[in-house]
């Protein structure tokens, strides 16, 4: 209970959790199982808490999905909670939260910004379009 009234958690990071502090297997199954009955442990609550938080800090898809799965959540469910963001809008607020409101006109800035995009986790085709892809049809 103390891990849990500190944030919520996948039922495989509890699980590891527990098994850290050498409580045996049987013991840990039975408890999970009593938590998920009486609604304290979700993997679905756990994994829209998370989602929520790394969106906010300005990643995306690529990279939340990642660390979802890392945590246990399975992939329907991340499908789930993923779809219908407005991704390219996110990645274009990320972009210009770092790097000011005018998108790029200069090659070697566009790739800074592409670079900087995709490590936060944003797919190509949000990047292009928060670097408004059409900026290389007017060079």
């Amino acid at each position: 209970m103390d891990c849990l009234a500190r944030r919520e958690h996948s039922v495989l990071e509890l699980r590891r959790k527990l098994a850290a502090r050498d409580f045996d297997s049987a013991e840990i199954d039975a408890t999970l199982a009593g938590l998920q009955a009486d609604g304290l442990l979700s993997d679905a609550r756990f994994a829209e808490a998370f989602a929520r938080g790394r969106i906010r800090r300005g990643q995306g898809p690529v990279k939340i999905r990642l660390e979802l799965e890392a945590r246990g959540i399975a992939g329907e469910l991340v499908s789930e909670i993923l779809d219908g963001e407005d991704w390219a809008a996110l990645a274009n607020a990320a972009r210009r939260k770092r790097f000011g409101q005018n998108p790029p006109r200069e090659y070697r800035e566009r790739a800074r910004q592409a670079r900087f995009l995709q490590q936060r986790g944003f797919a190509m085709g949000d990047i292009q379009a928060a670097l408004g892809a059409d900026a290389d049809d007017e060079d």
